[in-house]
Parts: structure tokens; sequence; C-alpha cells
């Protein structure tokens, strides 16, 4: 039995159960290999550094159990050289990636890859409210605001006057 190689690509910032449970969908279809966004390419395509640095996110995302092999993201973005250096049979996209599957195959198509699927994941990981790295950083970031909250009003209204 031939084993496919499965290519799926993400930025892994903040690593939560929906990760893990694209990745275990991938490697239900073959060996998965993972490419980590940059730090660069993040902050180009959605205006914001990842919080977790790309070494460290490269490093956990590779110590997965259904990770066969991670790397970084090419420097120049140049997707279609990291594919055709991986050589998959299939690419993965996950729910919330904003790759148009459609124009993906074209290049690959124009490009002499025609030969690798493109498939994507339609259902995300819902068993937990905190299921997205979005979610987990508002939630962190209010937590934050509410302990804030709670010192100034600490501050301004001291509940232990000392002895009288």
């Amino acid at each position: 039995m031939i084993i496919k190689k499965v290519l799926v690509a993400g930025t892994f910032d903040i690593l939560h159960p929906g990760h893990i449970f694209f990745i275990n969908e991938a490697a239900k279809l073959g060996e998965v290999y993972v490419i980590v966004a940059t730090d660069k390419n993040r902050e180009k395509f959605s205006g914001k550094l990842p919080i977790i640095p790309e070494e460290q996110r490269l490093e956990v995302v590779s110590s997965l159990k259904n990770v066969k092999q991670a790397k970084l993201g090419r420097k120049d973005n140049e997707i279609l050289l990291t594919v055709s250096e991986i050589n998959p049979d299939i690419i993965l996209l996950g729910p919330d990636q904003k790759f148009d599957g459609n124009l993906l195959k074209k290049a690959l198509i124009r490009n002499n890859l025609g030969y690798i699927e493109v498939r994507r994941l339609h259902r995300y990981y819902d068993k937990y409210v905190l299921n997205s790295s979005s979610l987990i950083k508002r939630k962190i970031i209010e937590s934050n605001d509410r302990d804030e909250k709670k010192k100034r009003m600490e501050i301004k209204y001291p509940t232990n006057y000392g002895e009288v």
C-alpha cells in the first residue's frame, strides 16, 4: 500500500485543539507534512506578528504525534516552490484558511504540479468554545483587562483600612 503525503500549512500560533484536529484529520489521508508560516509572512498577510516566534512554533508543531515533518515556510513566500520541494499527493486546507482552493489548483496546474489534489477540511473543531487562536487571544486580553480593572478598584477603594 502506498502512503500518501499530505501537506498542511498554517501559523499555528498558540496551539489549540482545533490545530490538533486539523492535523489528525490530515493524518487520516496519509503522512502529514506541515509548513509553519514565518513571522514575516504572517505579518505581511494579516498585519500582525504572531505571539509565539516562528522557531518556537516550529518546534511545537514538529513534536506532534501525527506530524511526519514540519518546516518553516520560505522567507520569500514562494508557496509553489515549497510545494514542489515536499511533493505532496494532497494539500489539505483548513476550514478557516483564506486560500481559494480552485485558484491554488489552477496555479499547481500552471506549474506542472496538477497531479496534486487540493482538498478543504470543512468541519471546525467545536468541542470547546476556545477553538481558535484569535478566541484564545481575545480571552487573554479580556482576563487581563478584568484584572487591571480590579487592581484599579482596589487602589481607589481599599478594602483593608488597617486597625483603628
